[in-house]
């Protein structure tokens, strides 16, 4: 591996050089990512928007009857939202919907006061 001056100027200047294999992986796994983030996306969009609110409660730590107050509607009309969103996004469970929800950027970190 041969040192170039031009390199050896970038570093002392501040800036970092990388192998090309390093390069590649990481360009890889950045296009990798932005797939995913698409795919999230396009899931994301098949909610309704009464949808995405009750995902976004769950996310922020909210039982059914916590968020039927919220969004004045009834307990059993939570369930049903649930439910849907659940299906049309292909997941398990609740908790799978709380990682959904951060994956997609619907939820953010300190958003909100869960627990203490």
């Amino acid at each position: 591996m041969g040192i170039s001056v031009g390199g050896v100027c970038t570093v002392a200047e501040g800036g970092a050089m990388l192998a090309p294999g390093i390069t590649q992986r990481l360009i890889s796994q950045f296009a990798q990512k932005m797939g995913t983030g698409r795919n999230l996306a396009e899931r994301l969009e098949r909610l309704t928007t009464r949808e995405r609110e009750v995902l976004g409660a769950i996310a922020a730590g909210k039982s059914n009857a916590e968020i039927a107050e919220a969004l004045f509607i009834g307990p059993a009309t939570v369930k049903t939202h649930v439910s849907s969103l659940l299906s049309k996004l292909g997941l398990r469970d609740r908790a799978q919907a709380v990682v959904f929800a951060y994956e997609c950027g619907l939820a953010t970190v300190g958003e909100c006061d869960v627990g203490f």
